[in-house]
């Protein structure tokens, strides 16, 4: 084109032919349209390729002549990069399909849904414990339990609930677990389903070994002496009457049936108390709920066991967030708090480091993930491991004078306000108890 125009000014300076000059001039135009179409063309191929990888089709291919020329160059890229990313979508594939088969083959129930309900993934585990073969949308769950699908659109990151649903007549609990995440601006949420019924029923079974085994140690702790005792003193009535000397009781053999009967009594005094503190444990009423601010609880408390920590000589540090408000019932609450603080200070009243700062901390808060916590730490020679597993059983006690209930009776309060209580001890270092409490809205009018 270069040349054909040098050629062109040659003929207007030479004042040639016009018909040659026309001609030459028109030789022009074509190469111009030659070389607009030419890059017209090369735009169209790097539009091509660009939509290629814009919608994921890495089928096309672009063939070289082999000439050397920049196009050939610029084909053999275009392959180079569409190779790379079929690889790579070959890769995602498979990585894809190795976690789809994992999901499927996981034993643990995944649903995986839209804001709007509508189901993206729900393995063969979640099929199997909801008894169901496919749906679309969770509503459609209603069918299983409505409950369900009330706790599935409830439940917020971190969330969890337990479920009790029917499956072949059979009563299953479901422990069901939510994540919320955002994909490419999609909002879903993530949910988890465990059958625990056996662990449940393992559970069960072995609660209550450990109570009958604590009911058969007390119980034979009382009847062994009583019976025992009624032995010995029908032994020496039937002798005397045997030999009819009733006559001749001395005093002695008196005072030593008073006695035998005497403790007789008391112990079946100790065995009516013991099963009046069983009856007790099973019949804990149900918590009559009011908003309270945590403070006001413990000020009437503290003021309640003033005397017995400086009996024992024990320092308390108070830590507890402002306008900190539980909704529970305010007797039964006290009733653990009081319970846990006079464990503490008995804790540090057998003490047996006389430099010792004996110290109780109380902290309240309000913590992300677990809610409004109340905590309460001693510095007492702690609780050994093994006493530690048992310390919410019924009647199991580590003290001399304890009844065994008192743990056992604050962790029922406290599932039935939908909270739980902890302990972590260290042996010669302390023991800290925690309750927890769900975080519940206070209704304004």
């Amino acid at each position: 084109m270069v040349a054909t125009i040098f050629l062109l000014t040659q003929l207007v300076y030479n004042d040639s032919f016009i018909l040659t000059e026309i001609l030459v001039g028109g030789i022009i135009i074509y190469q111009v349209y030659g070389l607009v179409q030419f890059l017209d063309r090369t735009n169209k191929e790097i539009v091509s390729f660009l939509h290629s990888i814009k919608y994921d089709d890495f089928a096309h291919t672009y063939h070289t002549k082999n000439e050397g020329s920049s196009i050939d160059a610029l084909y053999e890229e275009f392959n180079k990069v569409i190779k790379k990313f079929r690889e790579i979508r070959a890769e995602k594939e498979a990585q894809y399909h190795y976690l789809k088969t994992i999901v499927q083959h996981v034993g643990i129930g995944i649903i995986t849904f839209e804001k709007n309900g509508e189901i993206q993934i729900i393995n063969a585990a979640a099929k199997n414990q909801l008894n169901i073969d496919q749906i679309k949308n969770i509503r459609q769950l209603k069918s299983v339990s409505p409950e369900l699908v009330d706790t599935f659109q409830m439940l917020k990151t971190g969330g969890r609930d337990l479920v009790k649903i029917e499956r072949g007549g059979d009563d299953v609990q479901l422990a069901v677990y939510a994540i919320e995440l955002s994909l490419r601006d999609k909002e879903f949420k993530l949910i988890s389903i465990q059958n625990i019924q056996s662990e449940l029923d393992e559970k069960e079974m072995e609660a209550w070994q450990n109570l009958i085994r604590v009911l058969t140690h007390e119980i034979m702790n009382s009847v062994t002496p009583i019976s025992s005792l009624a032995a010995t003193v029908e032994d020496d009535l039937n002798y005397q009457m045997k030999n009819n000397t009733l006559d001749q009781i001395t005093n002695e053999d008196i005072e030593d049936m008073h006695l035998a009967l005497k403790t007789i009594h008391n112990r079946s005094d100790g065995l009516i108390k013991f099963v009046n503190d069983f009856r007790n444990l099973t019949r804990s009423p149900m918590p009559n709920l009011e908003f309270m601010e945590i403070k006001d609880l413990f000020d009437h408390i503290l003021i309640l066991l003033k005397f017995d920590m400086e009996r024992v000589n024990i320092k308390m540090n108070c830590e507890i967030e402002d306008d900190l408000n539980v909704h529970v019932d305010k007797e039964q609450i006290e009733q653990v708090l009081i319970n846990l603080i006079k464990n503490a200070i008995q804790a540090l009243a057998e003490e047996d480091d006389e430099n010792k700062t004996k110290e109780i901390n109380i902290k309240a808060g309000h913590h992300e993930k677990s809610g409004i916590y109340i905590s309460i730490t001693d510095n007492g020679p702690g609780i050994d491991e093994e006493a530690l597993k048992k310390i919410f059983i019924p009647f199991f006690t580590t003290k001399k004078t304890g009844s065994g209930i008192g743990l056992s009776l604050s962790k029922q309060i406290m599932r039935r306000h939908k909270g739980s209580v902890t302990v972590k001890s260290t042996v010669n270092k302390g023991t800290e108890f925690v309750l927890r409490f769900p975080v519940m809205e206070m209704q304004t009018a």
